[in-house]
């Protein structure tokens, strides 16, 4: 039994440890016609900037964390505090979130002006990758 969690343990934390140390992809349509900056994604994804459609991810997951902490220097406490903010004021609504990597992937390959994050594996010609986060 003690094997059998120990190979269990061990498992889990290969799992959790390829996760932390996965690739984050910044995505846009094919088509697109400009390629925002770091900065720029920054502002896109904080609603402070509408020249694309930011595609976000509804649960926080190790892509989101990477991805907000690289891009906006926020974690999910002081992001849910910023939007929360923003719509007290009036000034507007959170982005709009899709379930995961695949449906990022299906939003921002449909919109010429969409722009998303994606764990880099699950990438496909679909759309262009802007660029990564380690």
């Amino acid at each position: 039994m003690k094997l059998i969690i120990s190979a269990l343990s061990a498992c889990t934390l290969l799992t959790f440890g390829s996760l932390a140390n996965a690739e984050v992809a910044v995505i846009v349509n094919t088509g697109a016609s400009s390629a925002p900056t770091q900065s720029d994604v920054a502002n896109i994804f904080l609603g402070k900037d509408n020249s694309f459609k930011a595609v976000d991810q509804t649960a926080w997951s190790p892509t989101k964390d990477k991805f907000y902490r690289a891009v906006t220097n926020k974690n999910e406490a002081q992001l849910k505090s910023y939007w929360s903010g923003v719509i007290f004021t009036g000034k507007g609504q959170p982005l709009p979130s899709v379930v995961d990597d695949n449906a990022v992937i299906t939003r921002v390959s449909s919109q010429a002006d969409a722009i998303g994050y994606v764990d880099k594996s699950t990438v496909n010609d679909k759309v262009k990758v802007l660029f990564t986060l380690p």
